[in-house]
């Protein structure tokens, strides 16, 4: 893809949709997005075309209906599609698991029926870590076996599973799906960050709710881990460096046809106390923590290699710990009440 081609992003008002949003206008590109905001808020997308200071085009759509996601196709000359939209918490996914499989699976089938109908080849998809599962050797390559542990983790196999099939049926589809490991941080404006609907699910978002007493304290799931503390050990990245690697994706759709996957991570462990000492230390409070049960679906770490993507694209991170922590904090005092549904 180049400069002034028209990208869709499905899910483009989400975390990382949104600053992948902001990224491809940056770089030329006109994005239409698709968005149900069943967690997330038109209003990162008006922040997004303030930063950029160019519009996009919007439409309250959820990817499984057939017929408007169709309509959205026959509007616009779309030439490649970002795929972001998807339930994503893995605690909740083994209290819900139908609806991961329902969003996530049946989503992301609707998503490629309606490319093909409409001659479009190129997909770039958000997929995950947690397809490898409680790895025995670390870090993470892409060769590392699938094993997931989780109905949310299972759902994203199973997609890569269904992209390769459509890649062997039809040999003129490209696809990339970006296995990145624990997005955290926000712009560095403050103006876009994490804010989800209701209880965050993921740990960054809700220790800045905690910080600034919207939460009372946090919870961290499991302390008797095989990790250095005790607590789970992740591989966090930023996200406007994830945002970055997703347009640097769209860029190489057309070096050639079938499926793709590559990690984006930065090879470091954090444990979960050693990220709450990482965010006390930039906002200045003390967060109020405590070690509960380990949450099921869990595994004690995931950190990745990204050696792959470095040597094919020449990406690697450029944010580390303490810039995603401060920019989550500064988005936090920004944003108390979050995007302000």
């Amino acid at each position: 893809m180049t400069e002034g081609s028209t990208i869709l992003v499905a899910g483009g008002a989400g975390f990382i949709g949104s600053h992948t949003c902001l990224e491809l206008l940056d770089h030329g590109y006109d994005v239409v997005v698709v968005d149900n905001y069943s967690n997330s808020s038109p209003r990162a997308l008006e922040r997004v075309q303030k930063l950029a200071g160019r519009p996009l085009t919007a439409y309250e759509v959820d990817i499984r209906d057939r017929d408007a996601l169709g309509e959205v196709f026959r509007a616009h000359p779309i030439e490649a599609v970002v795929h972001f939209a998807a339930k994503k918490a893995v605690g909740e996914s083994m209290q819900i698991p139908l609806a991961y499989y329902d969003v996530n699976v049946g989503g992301t089938a609707t998503l490629l029926r309606v490319m093909q109908a409409h001659g479009v080849h190129s997909l770039v998809f958000s997929s995950s870590c947690s397809i490898y599962g409680d790895a025995r050797t670390l870090p993470l390559s892409e060769d590392s076996p699938a094993a997931p542990t989780n109905p949310y983790a299972r759902s994203k196999w199973i997609c890569e599973q269904m992209m390769a099939d459509a890649c062997a049926r039809y040999p003129e589809l490209s696809v990339i799906a970006l296995r990145y490991f624990n997005p955290a941080g926000a712009h560095p404006s403050g103006e876009l960050g994490e804010d989800p609907n209701g209880i965050p699910n993921n740990v960054m978002p809700y220790m800045a709710q905690v910080a600034v007493g919207r939460l009372d304290e946090l919870a961290v799931f499991g302390g008797d881990y095989p990790t250095t503390d005790g607590s789970c050990v992740r591989d966090y990245i930023h996200v406007v460096d994830v945002a970055d690697g997703h347009r640097l994706a769209v860029e190489h759709l057309a070096d050639r046809a079938g499926l793709r996957v590559l990690n984006l991570g930065t090879g470091v462990g954090v444990s979960v106390l050693e990220l709450i000492a990482a965010f006390s230390a930039a906002c200045g409070v003390e967060l109020p923590h405590r070690v509960t049960d380990r949450r099921p679906g869990d595994v004690p770490a995931l950190v990745a290699d990204a050696a792959r993507v470095g040597h094919e694209w020449g990406w690697h991170t450029t944010r580390d710990l303490g810039d995603m922590c401060a920019d989550a904090w500064r988005f936090q005092q920004l944003n108390p009440a979050g995007y302000g549904r």
